[in-house]
C-alpha cells in the first residue's frame, strides 16, 4: 500500500493518510484577531473534500504582546472562542482533522504592532527585526506559561482536534532555544536542558489543564542555519524532551529568520532534519519545504524522512492539489496491484 495512503496514529489522534496542511499566515483576521468569513471561505476551500488528514491552522498570537503581525488571528481572549468554534465546524464538516498553532512572537514582532515594546529571552537585538527588545523576567515568563495553557484551553473548548506549540521561525520558543538570541545565566539559558525548560513548563502546564487525551504538537526550528545558533544535534536531544513530556507528534522546520532559507531548496529540503529527529524520537514527524510533487512524497516517507508530509505553497498556489494528489497516487497504486495480479505466477518446481 502507497505510505501516503496508510492512516496513522499518533496518541489519541487518528489520521487517515499523511498528507497535512502546515500553518500559513494569512492576513486575513479582524483587526482584532476574530475569525470572519474570509477565514472561514479560505478554509473551508482549503479542506474541500477531506483529502487532507490533518489542517493546521496559521500561528495566532496568545497575547496582546505575542502578536507577530497585523490581521493575525488570536486565541489571546475567551471571546475569540465562538468564532473559532466555526472555524473547527468547517473543517470537520469537509473530513478533515483541524489542529491550532499557538504563538508568542517574542522580540519578532514591533511596538507598532503590539503597543509594547517587544519581550524575548534576552536584551539582544532580533536578527530580523533589528529592534532591541526587552528581556522577560521570570514573573513575566510564568505569565506566558499561563498564556499557552489558557490558549490551548481555548483551542479544545473550540472544537479542535489539538494544539501546536510554535517553536520555529524565530519566535519566542525558537528564541529560548537558541544560543544566538539566548544570552540568560539563570536557569533559562545556557545548555540545551535549560534552553528548552520554558518548553518543558508549556507542555507540562497544557497537559495539567487539559489531560493526556488531547494531542500536542510541537513545531520545532530545528536549525538555525546560521553560525552560532541551534544545530540538529541540540534538537535531537530537544526532541527525545519533548516526547517524554507528552508530545504526540513533532513538525520540524528550521531557520531563525524564516523558512525560506538561501541555498536550501528541491522537495523536502528540511529532510535532512527531520530524518535525524525520526531517529531518535518514536513520536510521528512531519516533514515541510518544498515539496510539490506527490511521488515526492511518497518517496520521502517510503525512504522513512519522516511520517507525514506537510505541503504548504503548492496548496496555498491550488487548492484543489490535495484531490489531485491523492487521485494521482490511488491511480499508481492501483496500476502496480494490476500488473501484480496480472503477471504469470513462478512456475511449481
Amino acid at each position: 500500500m502507497s505510505y501516503l495512503l496508510k492512516p496513522l496514529q499518533a496518541g489519541p489522534l487518528t489520521l487517515t493518510n499523511r498528507l497535512v496542511m502546515p500553518p500559513m499566515a494569512t492576513a486575513k483576521a479582524d483587526p482584532d484577531g476574530k475569525v470572519n468569513q474570509s477565514i472561514l471561505d479560505y478554509y473551508a476551500e482549503k479542506s474541500e473534500g477531506g483529502y487532507l488528514s490533518l489542517i493546521i491552522i496559521e500561528h495566532s498570537f496568545i497575547t496582546l504582546d505575542g502578536k507577530a503581525s497585523d490581521l493575525q488571528l488570536s486565541v489571546s481572549d475567551d471571546r475569540m472562542v465562538e468564532g473559532l468554534k466555526k472555524l473547527a465546524e468547517v473543517i470537520h464538516r469537509n473530513g478533515s482533522k483541524a489542529m491550532m498553532q499557538i504563538n508568542h512572537a517574542g522580540s519578532n514582532t514591533t511596538q507598532e504592532i503590539t503597543g509594547t515594546v517587544p519581550v524575548a529571552p534576552s536584551k539582544v537585538s532580533h536578527p530580523r527585526r533589528g529592534s532591541m527588545p526587552n528581556e522577560l523576567t521570570r514573573e513575566e515568563i510564568a505569565n506566558i506559561i499561563r498564556a499557552f495553557q489558557d490558549a490551548a484551553r481555548r483551542t479544545k473548548e473550540a472544537g479542535f482536534d489539538g494544539v501546536e506549540i510554535h517553536s520555529a521561525h524565530g519566535y519566542l520558543l525558537n528564541q529560548f532555544f537558541s544560543p544566538l538570541t539566548n544570552k540568560r545565566t539563570d536557569e533559562y539559558g545556557g545548555n540545551v536542558h535549560n534552553r528548552i525548560r520554558l518548553h518543558l513548563q508549556i507542555i507540562e502546564a497544557i497537559r495539567a489543564a487539559l489531560g493526556d487525551d488531547f494531542p500536542i504538537l510541537l513545531r520545532l526550528g530545528a536549525s538555525d542555519f546560521r553560525e552560532g545558533g541551534i544545530i540538529i544535534a541540540d534538537s535531537q536531544v530537544a526532541a527525545q524532551e519533548f516526547e517524554q513530556a507528552g508530545v504526540n507528534i513533532l513538525d520540524i522546520s528550521g531557520g531563525f529568520s524564516g523558512y525560506m532559507i538561501p541555498n536550501l531548496s528541491g522537495q523536502g529540503f528540511f529532510a535532512p532534519l527531520s530524518e535525524a529527529i525520526k531517529k531518535v524520537v518514536t513520536i510521528p514527524v512531519i516533514l515541510t519545504g518544498g515539496i510539490t510533487d506527490v511521488q515526492a512524497a511518497e518517496q520521502l516517507l517510503t525512504e522513512e524522512k519522516a511520517d507525514l508530509i506537510g505541503v504548504g505553497r503548492a496548496i496555498l498556489n491550488n487548492s484543489k492539489w490535495p484531490k489531485q494528489a491523492i487521485i494521482k497516487i490511488e491511480e499508481i497504486e492501483n496500476a502496480r496491484l494490476l500488473s501484480k495480479a496480472s503477471s504469470p505466477a513462478d512456475p511449481i518446481r
